[in-house]
């Protein structure tokens, strides 16, 4: 009867140390397979400015205002240029000659090939007033594109650094969740085999079975949560992370 006695404890302490074995190796599995190698934020700041289609946008528009500059600058070349023609066909050819006395006038038609070439230089008043003014509103919008790609340049990587922080937090709370389901996962099999064996009654087996229940949940939408960020980051990288090791 006393080894009985004995035996029975030291059944509970082999039965709680097994479980506390199965409840950390379920733990360890579960972070193992939720471990995601992040890379580190400079390297996702770089690939995001290099590939964003807003910081190309705005670079595409920079480029564009600053021809627009050089235009204004040289839009006075317009007003200077050479005139060449050339005309092939039949002309009349009109002479004379004056020896004092008389005056004699010679006609003749022929066939020939008459070109001109010429310098011509003019400058309207309205371009001459508003010069200075075209050229400043020219370098404002340049300048204004600068300061809008900035700002966009800004907002990306304030958005990417504020992403990151969000991915590093949720993968610690699925790491937090996993082990918690693998504990109530552990308990939910000792508590089955009481019942079974007739040591709980049915209230409190269904009690762990709606906490392991809810566990489980909270396990999943932690686990969405977290591949929702991290798909978002990866899109504004414009790379995918590592994927999760098994």
């Amino acid at each position: 009867m006393k080894k009985i006695l004995y035996s029975v404890p030291l059944i509970c302490l082999l039965l709680s140390v097994a479980g506390s074995i199965s409840a950390q190796t379920a733990a360890d599995t579960a972070r193992k397979e939720n471990k995601l190698v992040i890379p580190p934020l400079a390297d996702i700041l770089d690939s995001a400015l290099k590939y964003s289609p807003f910081l190309q946008y705005r670079k595409l528009e920079i480029e564009a205002k600053h021809a627009n500059l050089q235009m204004e600058k040289n839009y006075w070349t317009r007003n200077l240029g050479f005139q060449a023609d050339t005309r092939y066909g039949t002309f009349d050819n009109f002479s004379s000659t004056n020896n004092g006395l008389s005056t004699t006038v010679f006609n003749a038609t022929s066939k020939q090939l008459n070109y001109g070439l010429g310098l011509y230089m003019k400058f309207p008043i309205g371009d001459l007033l508003n010069r200075k003014s075209q050229i400043k509103k020219a370098n404002t919008e340049l300048e204004q594109a600068r300061s809008m790609a900035q700002a966009q340049e800004e907002e990306l990587r304030q958005t990417i650094i504020k992403l990151y922080q969000d991915v590093l937090l949720k993968q610690r709370l699925l790491n937090i969740q996993s082990l918690a389901l693998g504990n109530a996962k552990v308990n939910m099999d000792m508590v089955d085999k009481e019942f079974r064996n007739g040591v709980i009654p049915v209230s409190e087996y269904v009690r762990i079975s709606d906490i392991t229940t809810k566990v489980e949940a909270d396990y999943e939408k932690a686990k969405t949560d977290f591949t929702t960020a991290r798909m978002i980051l990866e899109e504004l990288a414009g790379f995918p992370f590592n994927p999760v090791s098994k």
